[in-house]
């Protein structure tokens, strides 16, 4: 791995974040350690000592900090790794420098602190060096082999893993179900192919499971160890969506946590409410700044409003904070939104990277509109036309929309009808996974989304 590129934050980085966080744990008890035993004029048992808690909040501010910038998987470059581990450190002295303005006493000696400085960094560069080094074995061991009856699918597939893959893969070769199939005089195309690329995952579409030929051979393959996964199967563990040619075999065959669980459904309504009320008072604190931002880069109403769809098909009307030059009334069709849309403002470009231009919709929240996770609504006028184009559309009409969701932290906007099917795959692998563990994953993403500076 080069000073060049990040090391991927899916499969082994997930190993690779928690050898970080375990050697930024241990950091900060050697660091605590330390001043205790050998420096302190007078030695103490750290474990007695009421400096332990505060110990303790700066090794759980250092981790969540960490997490949310993005360490140690994401920064390009090393120097951005040490600047990030840095802004880590400081929110966590902060942390304990609030305190000591509110005791008005000294918590922690500043020697140690200072000490934990040096070795953040340091830890923080070896630990996305080993992000990247497992990613790499990783991505050498998933060595994928593709047997489709779609022309386009081995392309699709390469592309995808080459993007936003869960697990990352390298796509190894590719056989039509015709060449796969048994030879007349006994040969085994597929086994032999599969071999000679050292496949390590062989994947089947719909057609190539049907076929008792190709079957035969993959059961060969899985008895040396090969891993066998349905093209269905592969997408959702990889690639964290769905294929296009299975959304319309599977998106009835499973249960929706929102739907055909109780428990599950009043849990989650229940953090909707909590999660609204704590965040009231952000919105009331953001208003008035809002309000002077606009005064100066984005002259217009201080809200927006907009007609969607939510559960069930129900509209309702959804509110952010102005980002764009004044458009059309909440029931007028409005274009795709897109990346660096012409019509957004100088500040409302600023509030789009912060996500502060969400913030009014956790009104929608509290009035049962919108969840805080859950496929993101669209306009009626585009409803009605994706219905029509994209089969089994209405799926994710069955759930509340979500302030934020799985594909808004996989794909982003949507600007046409092809980027609306692709945030399809992403919602029926949502919701066939739905439930407390992926919400609170996409929840976690979303924070490290806005605190890394990937404005969606």
């Amino acid at each position: 791995m080069t000073d060049t590129q990040a090391p991927p934050s899916t499969g082994p980085g997930r190993l690779a974040g928690a050898v970080f966080r375990l050697g930024q744990l241990a950091a900060v008890v050697g660091v605590a350690w330390f001043h205790a035993r050998l420096v302190a004029p007078d030695p103490y048992s750290l474990l007695r000592s009421a400096r332990l808690v505060w110990w303790v909040v700066v090794a759980a501010t250092l981790a969540a900090a960490s997490y949310g910038l993005g360490l140690p998987e994401l920064p390009p470059r090393r120097p951005a790794v040490v600047a990030r581990s840095l802004a880590a450190y400081g929110l966590a002295v902060g942390a304990v420098s609030v305190g000591q303005l509110a005791l008005a006493q000294p918590l922690l000696p500043r020697s140690s602190l200072a000490l934990l400085g040096a070795v953040v960094p340091l830890w923080s560069v070896l630990g996305w060096n080993l992000a990247g080094d497992m990613a790499s074995w990783r991505s050498q061991r998933d060595r994928v082999f593709v047997v489709s009856a779609q022309p386009g699918e081995p392309a699709a597939l390469s592309y995808e893993l080459t993007r936003r893959a869960e697990l990352p893969a390298v796509l190894v070769g590719s056989l039509a179900v015709g060449e796969a199939r048994l030879g007349p005089d006994g040969s085994t195309p597929l086994l032999e192919a599969a071999r000679a690329a050292a496949a390590t995952v062989v994947v089947l579409d719909a057609a190539a499971q049907a076929d008792d030929g190709i079957v035969a051979q993959v059961a060969e393959l899985h008895r040396q160890g090969v891993r066998v996964r349905t093209l269905a199967l592969f997408y959702e563990g990889w690639l964290g969506k769905l294929p296009v040619a299975e959304l319309a075999r599977v998106s009835l065959l499973f249960d929706i946590g929102e739907v055909h669980r109780l428990g599950y459904m009043r849990a989650k309504r229940v953090v909707d409410l909590a999660l609204g009320l704590i965040g009231l008072p952000v919105l009331a604190a953001a208003v008035p700044l809002v309000w002077l931002g606009d005064r100066w880069g984005n002259p217009g109403p201080l809200l927006f409003r907009q007609r969607r769809v939510g559960r069930d098909g129900e509209p309702f009307t959804i509110w952010k904070f102005r980002t764009m030059v004044p458009g059309p009334a909440p029931d007028v069709a409005s274009p795709w939104t897109v990346e660096d849309d012409p019509r957004v403002t100088p500040f409302g470009r600023l509030l789009r990277r912060s996500h502060l231009d969400e913030l009014p919709q956790l009104v929608n929240v509290l009035r049962g509109e919108l969840s805080i996770v859950g496929p993101r609504p669209e306009q009626p006028h585009y409803v009605e036309e994706l219905r029509g184009k994209i089969a089994f559309y209405d799926v994710r009409h069955l759930v509340r929309p979500g302030l934020t969701g799985w594909a808004q932290i996989k794909q982003g906007y949507a600007a046409d009808e092809h980027d609306a099917l692709e945030k399809l795959q992403y919602d029926v692998f949502y919701l066939r996974r739905q439930g407390l563990g992926l919400d609170l994953r996409i929840l976690w993403r979303t924070v490290r989304g806005v605190v890394g500076g990937d404005g969606r």
